[in-house]
C-alpha cells in the first residue's frame, strides 16, 4: 500500500486522523445528537399522540371491544419502539420530552374515556391523574431551577401496569367484571402513587447536592 492512500477509494488526510473505511455492505450507524428534533424515535412519539383521540372515539362507542383492544396494544406495543429506538440511534432532550409527554396522554385520555363510559369508577382514575399531572409540574419547576431528575425503571413499569389494567378494560372476556378492573386500576394508582414519592424524593436529593448540603440517612439508605 502506498503512502498516498489508506485503502481503494480512501485518500489519506495530511496531518489529520485516518479515515475508517466502509465495510461494503454493511450500512453505516445512524446516530442523533442531543438537540435532534426530526428522528424516527421521535415520528412515533408523535403518532401516539396523534392516535390518542382514535382511541378515546373508540372507547366512548364500543367500549371493550376486540378491535378497541387491538388498536390500545399497538399503541402501547409502539411506546417500547420508540425507546428501542432512542437508545440504538441517541436520546435527544426533545425526545425526552416527548416521550413522557405522549404517555400521560395516552394513558389519561384512556382512563377518562373508560370512566365516561362507566367501566371503572372515577377514584382511582382521579388518583393516577392527578400524580402524573403534579410530577409534571414538579420536574419542569426542578428543570427551571437546574435540577435534572432522571427517569427510574419503575416508572415505565407503572406505565406498563397501567397499559395493563386498561387492556383488561379493553378485553371483551373481562367485560362487566367490575371488582376485577377496578382492582386492576387501584394496583395501577398504587404504583403510580409510590412512583411519584420516589421522583419527589430523589428530586429533594437533588436540590440539596445542588446546594452543597449533605444527602440525609433515608438518601444514603437507598443509594447504597
Amino acid at each position: 500500500m502506498s503512502d498516498g492512500a489508506l485503502g481503494p477509494g480512501i485518500p489519506a488526510t495530511p496531518g489529520g486522523p485516518a479515515p475508517q473505511a466502509q465495510v461494503p455492505g454493511v450500512p453505516r450507524s445512524t446516530t442523533f445528537g442531543p438537540s435532534a428534533l426530526l428522528t424516527p424515535a421521535n415520528g412515533i412519539t408523535v403518532v401516539r399522540l396523534l392516535a390518542t383521540p382514535v382511541v378515546i372515539v373508540l372507547i366512548l362507542r364500543w367500549g371493550a371491544s376486540w378491535f378497541t383492544f387491538v388498536f390500545g396494544g399497538l399503541l402501547a406495543l409502539s411506546d417500547g419502539i420508540d425507546g428501542w429506538l432512542a437508545r440504538k440511534q441517541g436520546t435527544t432532550r426533545s425526545g425526552a420530552f416527548l416521550d413522557p409527554l405522549a404517555d400521560k396522554v395516552v394513558v389519561l385520555g384512556a382512563l377518562v374515556a373508560l370512566v365516561a363510559k362507566g367501566i371503572v369508577w372515577w377514584l382511582p382514575v382521579a388518583v393516577i391523574a392527578v400524580r402524573e399531572i403534579a410530577m409534571s409540574v414538579y420536574r419542569s419547576v426542578a428543570g427551571r431551577h437546574g435540577i435534572s431528575i432522571p427517569a427510574r425503571n419503575s416508572a415505565k413499569f407503572k406505565t406498563l401496569v397501567q397499559d395493563i389494567a386498561i387492556g383488561m378494560c379493553l378485553a371483551p372476556p373481562l367485560a362487566g367484571h367490575w371488582t376485577l378492573l377496578n382492582g386492576a386500576m387501584w394496583v395501577a394508582a398504587f404504583l403510580t402513587v409510590f412512583t411519584g414519592v420516589q421522583y419527589y424524593v430523589d428530586g429533594r436529593r437533588a436540590a440539596a447536592e445542588r446546594a452543597g448540603e449533605p444527602a440525609g440517612p433515608g438518601d444514603a439508605d437507598r443509594m447504597a
